[in-house]
């Protein structure tokens, strides 16, 4: 996967899936992958949780990890409307203005706006995007779409008549030589369903995920084990199910008896195979 996705240079990569199902593993395990293979990567969050630097546990030249912080966000984004909209009222009603801001929706907006920051810098670079888990993840999909609609009808027409073409977050999102989705699950029945239900609300967002990962396959460890055997049978099934019609490409990293934290470890995962010497 990190091969592939290094040939195409530059653009939004998304990591998505239920809570605890390995998602920062793996987006900090592409992120080191990236850059092992020459390119500078900006690795971010938008999970409240924000374990991505402790999944790193380390620094490496060429990768810049941060988050979006909803209430920094929100901090930042109040500060900004009260130094603009409300630089020219007078005292009252800045106050009134404040006292708008503080409404739940201001957050929503905030974290939109930083998401948004984040898709356009994917233009020219490499972002990995470790979401939060698929509610939080959804509600930030929805106000994307919410923002591309109200673009589309505010613009609808003018646009059109003066020669200029409006570009959305979402629009991004749904351009697939721009943005990547990955789905990830365990190779268990509610997972997998769940990583299924996720993708069908992504395509109803007319976003088509790229590649799905099978994390945590004792299968794929090759172990022969008796007392497996009924696992491996339920893991087989679960995989077939997922190749067989879910997912356009199938990725599997097998059970690891440690965690892979640190630099180190997560780039073990995504080591490019040595090439055997010709013959």
């Amino acid at each position: 996967m990190a091969d592939e996705l290094a040939a195409v240079g530059h653009g939004l990569i998304m990591v998505m899936g239920k809570g605890g199902v390995g998602k920062t593993t793996i987006a900090a395990a592409l992120a080191v992958g990236l850059v092992q293979r020459g390119h500078s990567v900006h690795l971010t969050t938008t999970d409240p949780a924000a374990h991505v630097a402790d999944a790193l546990n380390g620094n490496l030249e060429g990768l810049k990890v941060g988050r979006i912080d909803p209430k920094a966000e929100t901090a930042a984004y109040i500060h900004k409307i009260m130094a603009t909209r409300g630089k020219a009222l007078d005292e009252q009603g800045q106050a009134l203005l404040l006292e708008d801001l503080q409404s739940p929706c201001t957050e929503e907006v905030a974290v939109f706006h930083a998401f948004s920051r984040v898709v356009n810098e994917a233009r020219s670079a490499f972002v990995v995007l470790d979401t939060a888990p698929t509610g939080h993840s959804l509600l930030l999909m929805d106000a994307t779409g919410a923002y591309h609609r109200q673009m589309v009808q505010q613009y609808e027409g003018k646009a059109e008549s003066k020669g200029l073409h409006i570009i959305t977050p979402l629009m991004r999102l749904q351009d697939g030589n721009m943005t990547r989705v990955i789905i990830v699950t365990l190779p268990e029945v509610t997972p997998v369903s769940q990583a299924a239900a996720l993708q069908d609300d992504l395509r109803r967002a007319q976003i088509e995920p790229w590649a799905w990962v099978i994390n945590k396959s004792i299968a794929a460890t090759g172990t022969t084990d008796p007392l497996l055997q009924a696992r491996l049978a339920g893991e087989i099934r679960q995989t077939e199910r997922i190749a067989g019609g879910l997912a356009k490409r199938t990725f599997v990293l097998p059970w690891l008896p440690e965690a892979p934290v640190g630099v180190v470890a997560l780039g073990a995962l995504v080591e490019a195979p040595e090439q055997s010497p010709a013959a």
